[in-house]
This record gives C-alpha cells, sequence and structure tokens, in this order.
C-alpha cells in the first residue's frame, strides 16, 4: 500500500469517518487499503495498525467478531446478505473499539442491496464504520458517494505485452469503424492476460487525459467530442470491462474487448 495513504490514514483513525471509500489503484490494493483501515480502527497501539497485535492478527484472518467483509470480487454482494447483518451495525462492538464493515469492489451491488446499505447508513451507530471499494466513485449510487469520505489510490499503470497497440486499434476503430474485428476474430487471437493489458493502457491514457496532460489519445480524442462526458462514459465502460476480465466467472476476452470497441464506436459515430 502507498505510504501517502498509510499516513493518511493513520491520522485519519484519531477522528474516523462513518464510510470511507477507496477509489482507484487495483483491486487487490483497494482492498489492502479496506483492511488496513479496519486494524487501524482496531490497534491496541491506538496511532497505527501496527499487525503484530491480538485485534490485527484476528482481522488478517478474517476471525474478527467485529468485522464483516461482502465480497464483490466473488460476484454480485446480494440483499439478503446485507439484510441480515444489518441488525449488528446499530449494536456496539462485541470485542474491538470499532465495528469494520467492508463492501469489496462496490460496483457489484446490485440495485436492492445499495438502496438497504442507505437505509442502514442514516442511522448508524457511532462505533460502527462502513469501508467501500470501487475502481471509480461513479460506478456507485451518488447518495452512497455523498454520503462517504472518498480516498483515491494511484491510478493504474499500463499493463505489460501489447496493451498500447490495443488502444492505438481502439482509437483507429473509434473514427473509422475499421480494422478491430481482424484483430479480435482470430481463435485464440486474445487471452484475458491480453485483454487485461488492454483494457489497462486505456485507463492509463483517460488518466492522463484526466490530469490535463498534452498529448494525442484515445481519451483525447473523446474529449474533444464529446467533452468531459466522452470522458466519464470511457471510466465507466474501462470499468465494466475490467470488472468482467477480474471477476472468477468464465468470460471470452475477445468479446469484451468487442464490446467496450463497439461502445466506443457508437459515442461518435
Amino acid at each position: 500500500m502507498e505510504e501517502r495513504i498509510r499516513h493518511i490514514l493513520d491520522r485519519l483513525g484519531k477522528e474516523p469517518p462513518q464510510v470511507l471509500l477507496f477509489e482507484g489503484g487495483t483491486a487487490d490494493e483497494r482492498q489492502e487499503a479496506a483492511f488496513y483501515w479496519a486494524k487501524r480502527l482496531n490497534c491496541g497501539s491506538g496511532e497505527r495498525a501496527c499487525g503484530g497485535c491480538s485485534a490485527c492478527g484476528q482481522i488478517e484472518a478474517r476471525v474478527f467478531r467485529d468485522l464483516f467483509v461482502f465480497n464483490g470480487r466473488e460476484g454480485n454482494i446480494k440483499v439478503e446478505e446485507v439484510r441480515e447483518a444489518i441488525p449488528v451495525f446499530s449494536q456496539a462492538p462485541a470485542v474491538g473499539r470499532k465495528r469494520a464493515v467492508l463492501f469489496l469492489e462496490g460496483q457489484m451491488f446490485t440495485e436492492a442491496t445499495a438502496n438497504t446499505l442507505l437505509k442502514s447508513l442514516e442511522e448508524p451507530n457511532p462505533a460502527t464504520c462502513f469501508v467501500l471499494t470501487a475502481p471509480q466513485r461513479e460506478r456507485l449510487l451518488p447518495t452512497l458517494v455523498s454520503r462517504s469520505w472518498v480516498m483515491t489510490l494511484a491510478w493504474p499503470a499500463a499493463g505489460d505485452g501489447d496493451g498500447g497497440e490495443w488502444v492505438a486499434a481502439l482509437r483507429e476503430f473509434a473514427t473509422t469503424g475499421k480494422g478491430w474485428f481482424t484483430k479480435t476474430a482470430g481463435r485464440g487471437a486474445v487471452d484475458k492476460a491480453g485483454a487485461l493489458a488492454a483494457v489497462l493502457a486505456c485507463q492509463a491514457d483517460l488518466a492522463r487525459a484526466m490530469r490535463g496532460e498534452a498529448g494525442e489519445g484515445l481519451a483525447c480524442d473523446l474529449e474533444r467530442t464529446l467533452g468531459a462526458e466522452g470522458l466519464r462514459k470511457l471510466d465507466l465502460a474501462l470499468g465494466h470491462a475490467q470488472d468482467a476480465l477480474t471477476l472468477p466467472t468464465p468470460v471470452n476476452p475477445a468479446l469484451v474487448l468487442d464490446w467496450l470497441a463497439t461502445r466506443v464506436r457508437s459515442w461518435v459515430a
């Protein structure tokens, strides 16, 4: 985890917000930050998460009685699971200083789950702290984000391999409608790792455009054509593609990239 994030969390632990949202980074980095925060809230040192006390050890092993984890990395976060736990959220912690309720990859909320969580946030126990993680805050209900203290991890860099070539091909297809399907049509034309590298390269291109860095690229093209709305659309589409490629479910990488390409093309055609 970034030292910058660690230092902020250490200071923030003195007066912890009710809801903390981690965006940016990778799914692993967001998860690491969420668990560090749960440790910081309950660590016996009082100033940081030491990693060696009983509370830190139990949280690491996921056996801490005041730790609740709803893992969107394993699929949709179901409303039944949240409803079952809600009565506990209003109670005092069982053993720790704070109850930590982690929703990993909150973009995997169903609509019913997100609305149910909102209701539980209206009158929460002050000793219950909620954590949301998501690739981008835009992937969550605005009402959830508005209740959250948002922390942005460093955006992921482009992956290895031919990610740059895929970005160039996507940019050409968005402009001309040509060339894309010849890259994805062949048997085994792209595997999951290659598709993910392509998505990460697009995200790096988007990050540069969002920072206002001069240059040419897919994101810059969309910004010139559609304004800020083009960047928002690309951000959401890339997030959906990344979810499809990283969740533990069978997926055809070429179809994911084809979906992404046709979406981008539809915005500018």
